[in-house]
């Protein structure tokens, strides 16, 4: 009963915390009019022509994107309108996620409406282009590309997910700062590459030790005071979201408001592996995040450590009775969470570019996968933001891409009316 009120508290803590965070300006101001931003795999895209016309076809304005990839058009009267993209301007290894390249937004009095256009990198110069027999051919390829692409972002949400549903399952602590925790080691991983010339790896790699040490003095001299204080689940979660503000604007004054890139590997040409393209880059990175949270569950299953930390998350009164330091436990996973969080950061950062709302933007997707795997378990974590992230991207074959997180958040609700404990939960008894 306890970890359902919890749950449920962060759940609605979670609601506040989004909506009370800063709203992510877009690049450009505009007071009525239309707006967007191209990116290919995470970059900006420059020099693309966007031309606005009336509904009627009449022309309003023709404006090229920005070096940060964004565009706006202001219009004098609300109403639907017809933006098209010139696919002549696209670079030559980009195209239209779906081919189309003309949207009918509609503009309301005083607002400023979003128009999406997904790229998606080409197939290979020289390759013959599939014929579309009826449409089935290419679906399927799309939904082969779709279902990649939601692999890859499920492993960077289990990297994130995994220390949270740690330092959940042995502290009880619902960690709203966890976000901050990944943004950290991308902004770290950034200063060490761009700041003092370091290659990308040899930084990522100091990134993650140090954001492991900054973890380890997270619980030692702040998270394990609150708990030798007596300092409640509830209000511990409460001050979470304060660390969390804290933290961000702290990275916003040192870092900037500005996306940025790392200084190799920002932009590949894609590799075709049968229906799906992709850059190297994907590829290794989610060789990297499955050998991880492959050592991590095999370190909980085999080691004493491991078997230490599983004891006090079943039970720490009776652990610390067992002869278990059930603090240096706790504070090895902060440790570890911290260092994997700094990881997930950098994966992120490798995928789209690098702000200081990185980690805030995918917190609510990060819950979504330790509640829907189970609270508090490892493998938990892992099942569940995998079948987060592909239904994220999966769900754009029949959704608008800017409702795509709306799916995973329906299979949330399903699966925990079925199975209220989370899909490798345990069932616990009330009462």
């Amino acid at each position: 009963m306890r970890r359902a009120v919890i749950a449920f508290t962060a759940f609605l803590g979670g609601l506040v915390f989004l909506l009370a965070g800063p709203a992510n300006a877009g690049p450009v101001d505009c007071e009525q009019g239309l707006r967007g931003t191209l990116r290919l795999q995470g970059q900006p895209v420059n020099g693309v022509k966007i031309a606005v016309t009336t509904e009627g076809g009449q022309p309003v304005q023709e404006v090229t994107t920005n070096a940060q990839g964004a565009w706006d058009v202001e219009v004098e009267q609300p109403g639907k309108y017809k933006v098209t993209l010139d696919v002549g301007t696209l670079p030559q290894n980009a195209e239209i996620r779906g081919g189309n390249n003309t949207r009918t937004p509609t503009v309301y009095e005083g607002n400023c409406s979003a128009v999406l256009f997904a790229l998606q990198p080409k197939g290979a110069p020289g390759q013959p282009q599939q014929q579309d027999t009826g449409g089935e051919s290419s679906f399927w390829t799309r939904a082969a590309q779709l279902t990649f692409e939601g692999f890859n972002l499920g492993l960077i949400i289990a990297l994130a997910a995994l220390g949270l549903s740690l330092i959940y399952g042995t502290t009880g602590l619902t960690n709203f700062a966890h976000g901050e925790l990944v943004t950290l080691g991308a902004i770290l991983a950034y200063g060490f590459n761009v700041g003092l010339g370091l290659h990308l790896i040899p930084a990522a790699i100091l990134a993650v030790l140090v954001a492991g040490a900054l973890g380890y003095g997270q619980d030692r001299f702040f998270w394990g005071q609150l708990r030798r204080r007596g300092t409640g689940i509830i209000a511990m979660m409460i001050i979470s979201i304060g660390v969390a503000l804290f933290l961000r604007y702290v990275m916003l004054i040192f870092f900037g408001g500005e996306n940025e890139a790392f200084a190799q590997y920002t932009a590949q040409p894609g590799v075709e592996v049968g229906p799906i393209t992709a850059a190297p880059k994907n590829f290794v990175a989610m060789g990297i995040e499955l050998a991880v949270l492959v050592i991590v569950g095999f370190a909980l299953l085999r080691t004493r450590t491991g078997k230490a930390a599983r004891a006090v998350a079943d039970n720490p009164a009776l652990a610390a009775s067992s002869g278990i330091n059930v603090d240096r436990v706790i504070r090895i996973i902060w440790t570890l969470g911290g260092a994997i969080a700094a990881l997930a950061g950098v994966m992120l950062g490798l995928s789209q570019s690098l702000k200081y709302t990185m980690g805030q933007e995918i917190l609510l997707l990060i819950f979504a996968g330790v509640t829907l795997g189970g609270l508090g378990t490892a493998f938990g974590a892992l099942v569940g933001s995998l079948v987060v992230g592909l239904f994220i991207q999966v769900s754009t074959l029949w959704v608008p891409p800017e409702l795509k997180s709306v799916g995973a958040l329906v299979v949330l609700i399903i699966v925990l009316l079925v199975r209220p404990q989370g899909i490798l939960g345990r069932r616990e008894r009330i009462g």
